[in-house]
């Protein structure tokens, strides 16, 4: 049987939360056995959409990233543990009955995707909707609520040429996983220039981003009409932005993008004293 995947592009997702929505209501208060026990109303997300509010006002982006159990092909979680098992299909089951009373298994997932139900005294997950495509669906129901087609799911041959631009989350874990993502933002460094003195935004002004590693220059721009510049996709590491025009100093700005995006609400830039 050809292995299955999801495919999430996150340029897509406008954060609707329907696959979230979705989830519960296919799992919340139901039983699917052999795959599934009913999922708790709360504390439980087998399918997420995180948000993260990037930047300061009024440089700001809002990141929205679906998230799930990867269904990874070197699961750590099914290392000597018979209670987990892959299909042929790739998806990855936690047997609710094998796994009773075994809450060691929720540690054992690096991505945090496997959640302790207290009242049923089990570990539960995404189970990709195995019930559903056993009886004849072409997708989990998060897919199939997505409106905006951010999440695809289907034969890993069937995307084969988009993989190639795809990334998984945490590839250093070496876990395999089969739930992969398009067009996942990098950082970006975002400011208005002002004229202090002036009492006015600096139009026109030219923005050099430098790599500190080795000087290489990376991206460069100008502030539009009300002073603001943008410069994005630009990897984690730390840099130097230069701001220069013509009656004012040239003016560096150490910049660390290395955890997460910058933005410089009122970026000062200095004129050039007047000669004698």
């Amino acid at each position: 049987m050809a292995k299955k995947a999801f495919l999430i592009d996150v340029d897509r997702c406008n954060g609707c939360h329907n696959c979230q929505i979705a989830c519960k209501d296919e799992h919340v208060e139901n039983e699917w056995l052999p795959y599934a026990k009913p999922q708790p109303d709360t504390g439980q997300f087998w399918c997420k959409v995180e948000e993260e509010v990037c930047g300061r006002t009024p440089h700001v982006r809002v990141r929205y990233l679906p998230t799930q159990c990867n269904h990874c092909d070197e699961a750590p979680c099914m290392k000597n543990c018979d209670a987990l098992y892959k299909r042929d299909d790739g998806l990855v089951i936690l047997d609710p009955e094998k796994s009773k009373g075994k809450k060691e298994i929720v540690d054992s997932c690096p991505y945090g995707a496997i959640y302790w139900n207290d009242e049923l005294e089990i570990p539960q997950k995404c189970t990709g909707c195995a019930h559903l495509l056993d009886d004849g669906w072409a997708v989990p129901r998060c897919v199939d609520a997505c409106c905006t087609g951010a999440l695809r799911f289907g034969e890993e041959e069937e995307f084969a040429e988009e993989l190639k631009n795809a990334v998984v989350l945490q590839p250093e874990l070496g876990t395999s996983p089969r739930v992969y993502y398009l067009n996942m933002p990098k950082r970006f460094v975002a400011a208005t220039v002002v004229d202090i003195d002036e009492d006015e935004v600096v139009e026109g002004a030219e923005v050099i981003l430098q790599r500190a590693s080795d000087g290489e220059v990376v991206l460069s721009s100008h502030t539009d009409e009300f002073g603001d510049v943008w410069l994005e996709n630009v990897e984690p590491e730390s840099y130097t932005m230069w701001l220069k025009k013509e009656g004012y100093l040239d003016q560096p700005v150490e910049v660390d993008l290395t955890k997460k995006d910058q933005a410089f609400p009122e970026l000062q830039f200095f004129k050039a004293p007047e000669r004698a």
